[in-house]
């Protein structure tokens, strides 16, 4: 899509400020340590790299929700891509679900990938 577009690339990653409780798996707790997140970031770009693709990293802190749609109204992004991991997809979950926020608060279009 950025090929065919001739579009910017942002990689965007949220990191909650001010968690209420620390995170209790590994796998939690390295989602949250600055060091793994900026070496993720900075892999994936590498990828995008191979692929002829230059791309911008941003690093924030905030609500996810929020603080993905703060940044796509900033750069005035024209669509969001984003992950879900399925875990808002249930009735209890919904409310609570990041990708539900953002598809509900973005000032553009909003493409999820399973």
């Amino acid at each position: 899509m950025v090929k065919t577009f001739q579009s910017r690339l942002v990689l965007l990653s949220v990191v909650e400020s001010a968690q209420e409780e620390p995170p209790t798996t590994a796998a939690d707790r390295v989602m949250t340590s600055p060091e793994a997140i900026a070496k993720l970031l900075g892999e994936a770009k590498s990828l995008f790299s191979q692929q002829g693709l230059e791309a911008e990293v941003l690093e924030r802190e905030g609500n996810p929700a929020f603080t993905i749609c703060d940044v796509a109204d900033e750069i005035n992004a024209d669509l969001i891509i984003m992950g879900c991991r399925g875990l808002g997809l249930t009735e209890e979950g919904m409310s609570e679900s990041v990708t539900n926020r953002v598809i509900n608060l973005s000032p553009c279009p909003v493409l999820i990938v399973p």
